[in-house]
């Protein structure tokens, strides 16, 4: 036993130097004593530029330029004046923000400019003449935040996905995040099975000395293979919440990135002529000649506030020209790969019969879909609506209704847009359903790293299951490589913890 706590403790002391580790190459862009400097409104000229300061000089750099401190968190309108050879820069509004109440956690001061690059250009040259002053690297002002523990990964996500986001959905998802709901949900989590690893770590360092009051880890008989059912439970617990959290169909790392939407049919059903009117420009090249497109156009659009990237694909058909069945490959590939097909029909392609329609619909579809049979994922567009009669339109939908065997379908004439509100309010809602609501409910996962580091959570929260009855010792180390994955994805990892909540929850030498 005493064997297994010297290499538990080292384990520990090696994590700690780790991090450490980690925590040093991450800061190694610079001192942290360093202020750092940049324009924090992006480039080009604008009517205010915004040029962000932020270190232990900061206040030193604001009275070098303004000749006195304004006061915290007021705007206060100043001459800005070169440090060195006292000329007249600009007339703007400066902020002072004292740490650790800023967005770094440290003095921070911004200067509201005038936008033209001459202003902006002198002022921060004027910030380059002062000493312990640098320009920022990429990201270093939120780098400095996250280690000022103004904000933990999730956050700092949340806010370039803010920074990057194009659509309403995305938007509201990132604020979202960089509120800190997700992060609470694994903050959460994190403790409860720092809880659990602690009962199992008191109970293996400290039962045989009986330092621990009978009842806290068991039923009152402390034995090395049974543990308290409160960890058994609060494991199992966090594996079900783990599960339905990571069985979310990638709902948010699809609002993140774009859904992928393809269009197919064969040749000369309309789907050029359906890319351009859904971009509303003529995107791609439209011909009565058959196999005009050979190779994916992909635009992107925002489609009822959800990214999309919508690609036309080649017409699906047998051919002898090698680079046509090269796009033909391609087409096919992207409907393997789509989160939602179009499968665009040409109606006057359809028998006249209704029952035959049917059959011949379902054909189509199979063609089109060979690699996968989910239909729920797919939009079956029936083009050219202007060149069937009214009779044959109500007949065709009458028979698609009843038959519960053909996709979702909507009648279109790219040629007249009739039936384009239809498409869209079909297409919103198969959208919303791949990427939810973003601000109902819990927040979904984002990022394919949380993914990861969760999988890798729940692979080691079996080894405890596995373990627990065998060998106390190896089911402890599951729980501490599930804490280990779970403090990955916030960015804090400690295994000194565990000990500060031994000695908070356990009467340890009464």
């Amino acid at each position: 036993m005493h064997f297994i706590r010297c290499w538990r403790r080292s384990a520990t002391v090696i994590t700690s130097i780790r991090s450490f580790a980690v925590k040093r190459q991450l800061c190694s862009v610079g001192s942290e004593d360093d202020t750092v400097f940049a324009m924090s409104s992006g480039q080009g000229r604008c009517g205010v530029a915004v040029v962000r300061v932020s270190g232990p000089a900061s206040a030193l750099a604001v009275r070098s330029l303004t000749r006195r401190l304004p006061a915290a968190r007021t705007a206060s309108f100043r001459s800005i004046i070169h440090p060195q050879t006292k000329e007249l820069l600009d007339r703007g509004l400066v902020l002072w923000f004292p740490g650790p109440r800023s967005f770094t956690g440290e003095d921070s001061a911004e200067f509201h400019i005038h936008g033209g690059p001459a202003v902006i250009n002198g002022v921060l040259q004027a910030l380059g003449t002062l000493p312990g002053l640098r320009p920022a690297e990429a990201g270093e002002f939120t780098r400095r935040a996250f280690f000022a523990g103004k904000l933990d990964l999730t956050e700092v996500e949340g806010l370039g996905d803010l920074i990057h986001a194009e659509t309403e959905a995305q938007r509201r998802q990132a604020l979202r995040q960089m509120a800190g709901d997700l992060g609470r949900i694994y903050q959460d989590w994190r403790e409860r099975l720092k809880r659990c690893l602690a009962h199992v770590e008191a109970f293996i360092d400290f039962s045989e000395d009986e330092l621990v009051e009978d009842g806290i880890l068991n039923d009152g008989k402390p034995h090395l293979n049974l543990l308290c059912p409160l960890v058994d439970a609060g494991v199992c617990r966090l594996q079900t919440e783990m599960g339905n959290h990571l069985s979310d169909q990638r709902r948010g790392e699809r609002l993140r990135s774009g859904v992928q939407v393809v269009i197919a049919g064969s040749t000369n059903a309309g789907k050029s002529s359906l890319l351009n009117m859904l971009t509303q420009r003529p995107a791609a090249i439209v011909s009565p000649t058959a196999g005009t497109t050979r190779d994916v156009v992909e635009v992107p659009l925002d489609i009822g506030g959800y990214p999309v990237l919508l690609s036309d694909t080649a017409g699906l058909r047998d051919t002898s020209d090698s680079v046509e069945q090269e796009g033909v490959r391609r087409a096919r590939q992207r409907v393997e790969q789509a989160d939602l097909t179009l499968a665009v029909v040409d109606l006057t392609q359809l028998p006249s019969e209704p029952r035959l329609a049917s059959v011949f619909l379902r054909g189509h579809l199979r063609s089109i879909l060979e690699q996968t049979s989910d239909r729920q994922q797919c939009i079956q567009i029936l083009n050219k609506s202007d060149l069937i009669s009214t009779e044959q339109k109500h007949s065709i939908r009458a028979m698609l209704e009843n038959d519960g065997d053909v996709a979702h379908f909507s009648f279109l004439s790219c040629h007249t847009r009739d039936g384009l509100e239809e498409l869209l309010t079909l297409l919103q809602d198969k959208l919303k359903t791949l990427c939810g609501d973003p601000l109902a409910g819990r927040p979904s996962l984002t990022q394919t790293r949380h993914r990861t580091h969760l999988q890798k959570c729940t692979e080691a929260l079996h080894q405890y299951h596995q373990y627990r009855d065998v060998d106390l010792v190896l089911a402890a180390e599951g729980l501490r490589l599930g804490l280990s994955s779970l403090g990955r994805i916030t960015g804090r990892i400690g295994a000194e913890e565990i000990l500060d909540v031994i000695f908070k929850d356990f009467c340890i030498g009464k």
